[in-house]
């Protein structure tokens, strides 16, 4: 009968579950997988890339040209078209042809502005990765510092009682339970605050993924092993060859001289030829033969002061694209040596408490505690060493998240592979749209 009553209780379970607390729990690898599809900010880059590349085709195209119809040289007191030779109705065709280059220039100007906007999506790509793994590993590191603390609560429980049954005995002091119990009071207070964290890391989690905020998210029981080998003259190279703003400044710089060829090109007239047709009454004296035109028209390019005012706005604006540019590969470095540094500090944290402080505090709760009950310490000391191992704990798996975060950081700063772990999305991978540059 034990199979039925089995069934009977994945039924019940079934039935009385809230629909949420049934749904799919997800991962890392999910997250990141439904962040490069769903994620708003991301779309919108990647949908202003698409409309830039269409631009193209539109500023390196010719004006449409224009149609004319007139009536032409109608006597106003009697308006009929028979009476002057030079009365007729005419039609005329005129198409405007700009300086040679213009058009070329401002094509190419719009294609670099295509790959631009193309390199900073790729980009906003790496940062939504980096982003959603650093939630990620400070959303381990929480649930973490969560199950520690329950840990604690139940071995402050048990102190409780045993402090109480001392009591009891008249071998403990009231104090004594009032302390333990104003300890588990202590921590569970922490706990309450605990929770909230990871329920709101868990709903930026879900936003960064595009997501339902309250859907569960599971996260790791253990992070794996760290194995991150490149130097940090590595990283810097890397980042110089793969990094897609550094792509992305290379354009907008050709853009600007692009604009600055087009400035001078300013200075040369354009050109508008036309074609007319002249219908004139047959009923004239001279038969009303039909009249023919063409011609051609061209601006002046007087307004030298605004030709030159254009000129240095688009040399000021590569001076300040460079300017820009050198600020970014500032910046690069200073993460990328900022992130390494932290992530050797936090290497060697982790292997400090793994293999050192914390086996050490756990034997100092357990001789604390051996000691307590046979009466030969008091009661602070047992509390103050519970008290260590719980902080060590927290700052362990602290240094274990913060170090796979630094990680994170110096994958997106260098360009590396956006996500790693299975090696199941990169920028090779994933689909997109035709490249409209």
């Amino acid at each position: 009968m034990e199979w039925l009553k089995l069934l009977i209780v994945v039924w019940m379970t079934c039935v009385f579950t809230p629909f949420s607390a049934l749904a799919a729990v997800v991962g890392l690898d999910a997250l990141v997988k439904e962040a490069l599809q769903s994620n708003p900010e991301l779309v919108a880059a990647r949908e202003r890339w698409q409309q830039s590349g269409y631009k193209v085709e539109q500023v390196g195209s010719y004006d449409d040209p224009v149609l004319s119809f007139s009536l032409s040289s109608y006597p106003y007191d009697t308006l009929k078209r028979d009476v002057y030779s030079m009365t007729g109705d005419e039609l005329r065709l005129a198409q405007k042809f700009p300086f040679p280059g213009k058009l070329d220039t401002k094509a190419e100007m719009a294609e670099q502005e295509a790959v631009w906007f193309r390199q900073v999506y790729l980009d906003n790509r790496l940062e939504l990765v980096r982003r959603i793994k650093d939630a990620w590993y400070r959303y381990y590191a929480r649930h973490k510092a969560v199950a520690v603390t329950e840990r604690n609560i139940a071995l402050l429980d048990d102190m409780v009682r045993l402090t109480e049954v001392r009591y009891a005995t008249g071998e403990g002091l009231q104090q004594d339970v009032l302390k333990a119990q104003l300890r588990r009071s202590s921590l569970t207070d922490r706990l309450i605050g605990l929770r909230q964290q990871v329920k709101t890391l868990q709903a930026e989690l879900n936003n960064l993924a595009g997501g339902d905020a309250q859907r569960r998210i599971a996260p790791p029981d253990q992070l794996p092993e760290l194995a991150f080998e490149p130097t940090l003259a590595e990283l810097e190279q890397q980042a110089r060859q793969q990094r897609p703003l550094i792509h992305a400044y290379h354009e907008l710089i050709e853009r600007s001289r692009g604009q600055q060829r087009l400035a001078k090109l300013d200075d040369y007239p354009d050109l508008t030829m036309w074609a007319a047709w002249r219908f004139r009454d047959g009923a004239l004296a001279d038969g009303g033969t039909d009249f023919v035109s063409a011609g051609v028209s061209f601006n002046l390019p007087v307004q030298r002061d605004r030709r030159r005012a254009a000129l240095a706005d688009a040399e000021a604006g590569e001076r300040m694209v460079r300017s820009q540019y050198d600020h970014f590969l500032r910046q690069q470095t200073f993460n990328l040596y900022e992130a390494y540094n932290r992530l050797e500090e936090s290497r060697q944290q982790v292997a400090l408490y793994s293999e050192g402080i914390i086996p050490q505090a756990t034997q100092n709760v357990n001789a604390a505690l051996s000691a307590y009950r046979v009466g030969k310490v008091e009661l602070i000391s047992l509390l103050d060493a519970l008290r260590s191992l719980y902080d060590y704990q927290l700052a362990y798996y602290q240094a274990q998240s913060e170090a796979w975060r630094a990680v994170a950081r110096l994958d997106a700063e260098a360009g590396r592979q956006e996500f790693d772990q299975g090696g199941q999305v990169n920028q090779q991978n994933e689909p997109m749209k035709e490249d409209n540059r």
